[in-house]
């Protein structure tokens, strides 16, 4: 009996290592350039065990051969092609979108509905139909709109911090940026208004934190779903829990609510898709799922890699001193020329504040890769001088390298060097634009990069307008990035101290919204 039961386990073993390796050759096959895989976890071995940070595994396939037009590279046991060329970029991106029209699906919406059924990953024509509907939801009108809610918060958050006490005054910038990001999301896409600063432990906060953090359970959960979708729908495994899904649910249900009987119009995404019914015909109203979709991508998109975003531009001020001073002289500047109040247009005219941003963008991207699968069959051409063509099927995916492209000498001169300079004037102008895509490229480049861009721009402002970033004995510089996170962090944290400054600019912050929030 025993034998028989080892029997049964050994040929259960060997079948799973059989599904998950057999197409590990692929690359081997077609003669293309690759770092061979491990066998179920493929290329992202280093980073599932904690070795090395994924930014760090992209680079070391992007650097396999500085002439090839693309790489392979394992997702898991899914053979990817690593995009290094930029004319081939701008084929696929642009050119030939409508063969890479979509994204390969994070999650299955049969599995997860607020991650398979958001705009991030629909195809064909039903992400055409929402993408549309979304996009005047980020015109410059309703960035406007938008603007006034988050430099509210802003202004209320670097007010507090610039009166904590000495002994409270060095931290980790990370939990508050991401405080900050928690509160702007919920007020422009949930409609509903946090303080996460005053009341730390309020369920929006709490459940974002516990969505963007990819401990190694959530990690082995997240890669068995995406490689084994049926497996584990069978089991009824679930990246986001019955519990989380619920809240945001209820949440919008309860807002859509609120503002349906008390006659509340919001300048928010939520009012946007609510303004929708009854006009869309039928299958294509927005359900209360559909609409909590839609608002959680964002909410998951933006929650971590925006903070980090902020992260990373603050510890790099507060390095290079000189960079600090001049962009405290370009704020100093606005606010006496606009009569201490800040304005949208005054703040979109801050060249330099728009430089250290988009410098910051380039030297740590948040978003190592983005993706296109391809629809039908496509042919790439050789990716050395002298070898063959290679057909893409139907089904497989590209990644564009973008932290490889933005680290790249060849396209930014002395490319480990933090210099905002390189995107003013006359050197902007020389600039690769192919190159530089933090936020990808073509039609399906991220929908919200201008929301991001903005939000990060108002907590900077707001924040050097009144206090002074300084090293602290925990700073570690130059940066060490973080192992034991999927996402772009530095090892051991951000700590900067942060206090008053000395002689800081009397100013008003865009005045309290008149609009009606809701509050959790």
């Amino acid at each position: 009996m025993i034998t028989w039961i080892l029997l049964f386990l050994l040929t259960g073993i060997v079948a799973i290592y059989y599904y998950f390796s057999r197409d590990l050759n692929f690359f081997e096959k077609h003669g293309i350039l690759h770092i061979p895989p491990w066998p179920i976890v493929g290329n992202l071995g280093p980073t599932f065990f904690r070795k090395a940070p994924f930014v760090d595994v992209i680079q070391r396939a992007y650097d396999l051969n500085p002439d090839a037009k693309y790489v392979g590279f394992f997702d898991g046991t899914s053979p990817i092609v690593i995009i290094r060329d930029l004319d081939l970029i701008k084929t696929i991106g642009v050119k030939n979108f409508e063969t890479f029209i979509d994204h390969r699906a994070l999650i299955d919406e049969d599995i997860d509905p607020l991650l398979g059924k958001n705009l991030m990953a629909l195809r064909g024509e039903r992400w055409r139909d929402v993408r549309a509907l979304l996009t005047p939801a980020f015109t410059s009108s309703k960035m406007k709109a938008m603007f006034k809610l988050m430099s509210e918060y802003a202004d209320n958050f670097a007010d507090f911090l610039s009166k904590l006490p000495a002994d409270k005054s060095t931290m980790d910038v990370k939990d508050c940026f991401t405080r900050y990001t928690s509160d702007v999301i919920a007020t422009c896409a949930f409609g509903i208004n946090v303080d996460s600063m005053k009341n730390p432990n309020n369920k929006f906060y709490i459940y974002g934190k516990e969505i963007t953090t990819f401990d190694t359970p959530r990690i082995i959960k997240f890669y068995l779903i995406r490689n084994i979708p049926r497996i584990t729908k069978m089991l009824g495994i679930k990246f986001i829990n019955d519990r989380l899904e619920r809240f945001f649910k209820d949440l919008i249900r309860n807002t859509i609510h609120t503002r349906d009987v008390k006659n509340i119009v919001r300048q928010d995404m939520l009012q946007l898709m609510m303004e929708t019914r009854g006009k869309r015909g039928p299958g294509k109203e927005l359900t209360v799922e559909d609409m909590t979709s839609q608002a959680f991508v964002f909410f998951f998109g933006g929650f971590d890699t925006v903070s980090a975003l902020m992260c990373f531009a603050a510890h790099e001020i507060t390095v290079n001193p000189h960079v600090q001073e001049k962009l405290r002289n370009e704020i100093d500047n606005v606010l006496k020329a606009a009569n201490g109040k800040l304005t949208y247009d005054a703040l979109n005219e801050m060249q330099y504040l728009d430089a250290v941003i988009n410098e910051t963008l380039r030297f740590r991207s948040v978003l190592p890769v983005t993706d296109r699968m391809c629809v039908e069959n496509f042919e790439l051409p050789s990716a050395l001088p002298g070898g063959k063509p290679f057909l893409m099927k139907k089904g497989m995916s590209v990644w564009f390298p973008i932290s490889g492209l933005l680290k790249d000498p060849k396209y930014f001169e002395k490319p480990d060097e933090f210099y905002p300079e390189r995107f003013l004037g006359e050197n902007k102008k020389l600039l690769n634009s192919i190159a530089y895509l933090p936020f990808g490229i073509g039609p399906r480049m991220c929908i919200g990069n201008r929301f991001a861009l903005l939000e990060t721009k108002v907590m900077l402002f707001h924040l050097l307008a009144r206090c002074e970033l300084k090293m602290c004995p925990k700073t570690t510089h130059p940066l060490r990035l973080s192992k034991s996170t999927l996402t772009l962090s530095a090892e051991g944290g951000f700590w900067l101290k942060i206090q008053p400054r000395k002689n800081p600019n009397t100013y008003d912050n865009v005045g309290n919204n008149s609009a009606t929030n809701d509050r959790i």
